[in-house]
């Protein structure tokens, strides 16, 4: 008999327990590349030209569960219409392919897209300036099927400090615990990725439902402040959330973040925003790497993040969060969607166990929407919705 190796264990346990995955970026790389034309793009047939995702290769990588990034950029003037925009077109993804994405809003739902075979499909807003300084606008993106926001991108909000930018209010300023207060009561996850520290731990004390982190690594590991440091890894078990590690190499390896940020200053210096992925933006990227070569991560990389943040926060609150669509740069072994069985094989050689595996896969996701439907369902029960505004609170 012919022994099973670590690669096809990895997929058998992905067809029972396929991966939730935290964030990717499709909706924005459709908008940047053919303006939402989905016949242009169209993701039933092989895309590995133009992107990282594909209907077939999200199959081959074992997804079960995807939050799909309605991000828009925090420098547009028109935030919220983009938004709407973005939301528009994963709405527009589900309805063409029936057969492969089922619409999900809670975690029954993801559980009966898991028992049909097809891909439960969530929303995630990424950053606060989505909603412009509006508890209103985070209840409609609630009411149209957003099931977690980030508090910030890259750059602050009015009430949030971002762990890319100057720090503003320090962490969170009333308004922002109101918004995150209003998020629980709407059952909405609070995102954490992309916020500085201190709003991390702003955000910890405020929220009353489990927080996620959809795609960041741990700071310990790699220094860099898009990652987690450990002593907010160690708050997770009591709050009851989890951190779901990311694959971007400028945020896993430590050599990757020198190299970025002067390939970052080189797309500024062409004219480019330095996380643009358009074709045009690509040669310069592309140009760039051939002058001064890449730092490249590995799956290995990966999972030594994976195992750091489960001796840090424990097992049951880990995840997966990608970043596919949203990156220039992937990992070897890990370059699209079609890839996370190799760092499902990686974790087995580690020791990792099948039950362990999991919960990393999509137990610990599920129960997190799980437990925040529930939180959402005593406050609503004794709170009425806020109408406060950020001029009220933070004058």
């Amino acid at each position: 008999m012919t022994a099973v190796g670590p690669l096809e264990t990895a997929r058998e346990l992905l067809r029972e327990f396929p991966v939730v995955d935290g964030h990717n970026d499709l909706p924005w790389a459709l908008r940047e590349q053919v303006r939402y034309d989905l016949d242009a793009r169209d993701i039933a047939t092989d895309q590995s030209a133009h992107l990282h995702t594909d209907l077939a290769r999200l199959r081959a990588g074992g997804v079960g569960a995807q939050y799909w990034s309605v991000y828009v950029r925090s420098d547009l003037p028109d935030a919220v219409p983009a938004t709407l925009e973005q939301i528009d077109c994963v709405r527009q993804l589900i309805a063409r392919y029936p057969q492969a994405l089922a619409p999900a809003l809670t975690a029954a739902d993801m559980e009966a897209a898991r028992s049909q075979g097809r891909i439960a499909s969530l929303m995630g807003a990424e950053g606060g300036h989505s909603i412009a300084n509006s508890l209103a606008t985070l209840r409609a993106l609630y009411a149209l099927g957003v099931r977690y926001m980030t508090l910030t991108h890259n750059d602050n909000v009015d009430w949030a400090d971002s762990a890319t930018d100057e720090p503003g209010v320090g962490g969170l300023s009333a308004f922002g615990r109101a918004v995150v207060r209003e998020m629980n009561r709407e059952g909405m996850l609070v995102d954490l990725s992309h916020v500085a520290a201190t709003t991390m731990r702003d955000a910890l004390d405020a929220s009353e439902a489990p927080v996620i982190f959809s795609h960041s690594s741990s700071r310990a590991v790699c220094d860099h402040p898009r990652n987690i440091p450990d002593d907010v890894l160690e708050r997770l078990p009591s709050n009851g959330g989890m951190a779901m590690v990311t694959f971007v190499p400028k945020f896993v390896l430590q050599a990757a973040v020198d190299w970025t940020a002067a390939a970052d200053e080189n797309m500024r210096e062409h004219g480019f925003h330095h996380l643009a992925t358009t074709p045009e933006a690509m040669k310069v990227h592309r140009a760039f790497e051939e002058r001064i070569p890449r730092p490249v991560a590995t799956v290995a990389t990966v999972a030594d993040h994976l195992d750091h943040m489960r001796e840090v926060a424990g097992v049951d609150h880990i995840g997966i969060g990608g970043d596919y669509d949203g990156t220039a740069f992937t990992p070897d072994g890990l370059s699209d969607v079609s890839g996370y069985p190799n760092l499902i094989a990686e974790l087995l050689d580690r020791g990792w166990s099948k039950p362990d595996l999991a919960k990393l896969t999509w137990q610990n996701a599920v129960r997190v929407l799980g437990a925040a439907e529930d939180v959402a369902r005593g406050l609503q029960a004794t709170r009425a919705p806020s109408n406060a505004t950020i001029e009220s609170l933070d004058g």
